[in-house]
């Protein structure tokens, strides 16, 4: 449109005419190549600029969503670690309550296993008298027998004479009497 505005100011012989043939301008080959430069910038502009300008903005958007999504990622990441301090705080107090069960578990058995273990020992005690007591009572026995009889014999050997069934019981019994006492 400039050139057609150009053309007309030129046959119009003015000013402008005198320039352009001073520095040697040729009016088709001008609007020709001004037309070349016209189709030239729209073809870019359709076939690079905007494709170029359409990649820009996908990366832009991409790079936008990226950054959205590593906040997103953060802010994720940092939700995860608080829930996972508070899962180890929750295990370390369940592990502190296992162990004071444990504890208290311990000392209940260390306390019946005692009991147990004291009672076991006291019926040995226990046992041990009774067994000591029967010996006890069967040595005596033997011992009454065995001082009955050796009276017996004794009074025999001292006496001389044979002693019946009867002085040999009736001396055993007199002899048992004075160990009893």
């Amino acid at each position: 449109m400039n050139g057609l505005f150009l053309m007309a100011e030129a046959e119009s012989g003015s000013q402008i005419e005198q320039i352009a043939r001073t520095f040697g301008v040729d009016w088709p080959h001008l609007i020709a190549q001004m037309i070349s430069f016209c189709i030239l910038c729209f073809l870019l502009h359709r076939f690079a600029y905007k494709p170029a300008l359409q990649m820009l903005e996908n990366r832009r958007r991409l790079i936008a969503q990226s950054l959205a999504n590593a906040d997103k990622v953060k802010a994720e990441l940092a939700r995860t670690e608080t829930q996972r301090k508070e899962v180890m705080v929750q295990a370390n107090v369940r592990a502190t309550q296992f162990i004071d069960e444990a504890r208290v578990a311990a000392e209940r058995l260390l306390k019946e296993e005692t009991r147990k273990a004291t009672a076991a020992a006291e019926e040995i005690i226990v046992r041990a008298r009774q067994a000591t007591a029967q010996d006890h009572a069967r040595m005596l026995a033997e011992l009454k027998r065995e001082v009955g009889r050796l009276v017996v014999e004794t009074t025999s050997a001292v006496t001389g004479k044979i002693l019946t069934t009867e002085d040999q019981r009736r001396l055993a019994e007199e002899t048992e009497k004075q160990l009893a006492a």
